[in-house]
């Protein structure tokens, strides 16, 4: 818990004491005198209960102390600017615009709700909306054509200058049309007697999804069918008595209307982040940064935490 008396002009003391190297400049560059200054300093190290600077003839130098609390500080003061841009943008009805990647769990389970909530928020903004595979958008992602992208956190050398932020936990689900022979079925084995389809190589999902195989004691199955396509993967799972392995979110709403059953096997073992990712190297735009929060509330309003 935060202490009450830490002031916003304490940290902003703090930072601008750590950027000039100096109290003499720092208390300039605040309209300060140096005894106020000092006294906010002295009032920060008291708080803290660390002696976070060294003062010495050529200025300042920070402790170790000093330095984790430099860290955290800065960050938080980023934060707190970018919420006062965000809502001086929205209390002016600024118009612009947001563009928004999302992976195909995102845009069926969360991204609805987000961009409901950021509407409210910001109504004369654009948001621009795409869903693909996970290394598509972060192509477009670190090449500044998105400025964000939601979904499942990718494999290591695909998240190179990508910030990650986690929203909550989900599992691949396998799905059937209701009366299918297997509706109840536990056993993944059991599956292979059928058509299956089954997230390709370059999806989020695949290296999870693979890792199940291999604990079941299987590498792949004799009749399947790799997409990432949303709309095939419904329309052939109903169609047909092809089974879809498939990111729960994705089929959420079916499973609940009983359009589509998740077969009872056990798939803790695809587990997986689902997060917002940005440039890591790039401070977000305040339509971005509100976009991200309206994500956060829109998860938190399915309970998905």
């Amino acid at each position: 818990m935060i202490d009450r008396r830490l002031k916003v002009r304490h940290v902003e003391a703090f930072v601008e004491i750590a950027r000039q190297k100096s109290l003499k400049r720092a208390a300039e560059a605040l309209n300060l005198t140096q005894p106020a200054i000092s006294k906010t300093l002295k009032e920060l190290e008291e708080i803290a209960g660390a002696t976070l600077l060294e003062r010495n003839r050529g200025g300042v130098t920070m402790t170790v102390a000093g330095d984790v609390f430099l860290r955290h500080a800065t960050s938080g003061m980023n934060a707190l600017d970018m919420a006062m841009n965000s809502v001086a943008a929205v209390r002016k009805g600024e118009v612009g615009s947001v563009s928004i990647g999302a992976l195909p769990s995102v845009a069926a389970r969360i991204l609805p709700r987000a961009v409901a909530i950021f509407s409210d928020l910001a109504p004369d903004t654009i948001t621009r909306v795409e869903d693909g595979p996970h290394g598509y958008l972060i192509d477009r992602l670190q090449s500044g054509q998105l400025d964000l992208v939601i979904g499942r956190l990718g494999k290591p050398d695909t998240m190179q200058d990508v910030s990650f932020t986690q929203l909550y936990i989900e599992n691949v689900a396998i799905v059937c049309a209701p009366g299918h022979p297997l509706a109840d079925a536990s056993n993944l084995s059991e599956v292979a007697s059928y058509p299956v389809i089954y997230p390709p190589q370059e999806s989020a999902i695949r290296p999870l999804v693979d890792r199940m195989m291999i604990a079941n004691g299987m590498t792949s199955f004799p009749r399947q069918i790799e997409s990432v396509s949303a709309t095939f993967g419904r329309g052939l799972a109903l169609a047909s008595d092809a089974l879809w392995v498939i990111s729960t979110g994705v089929v959420a709403g079916d499973i609940a209307s009983g359009q589509l059953k998740a077969l009872p096997i056990d798939t803790g073992l695809t587990a997986g982040p689902i997060g917002i990712m940005a440039r890591s190297e790039s401070e977000l735009s305040p339509m971005a940064s509100l976009f991200r929060q309206a994500s956060v509330r829109a998860v938190e309003h399915l309970q998905l935490t």
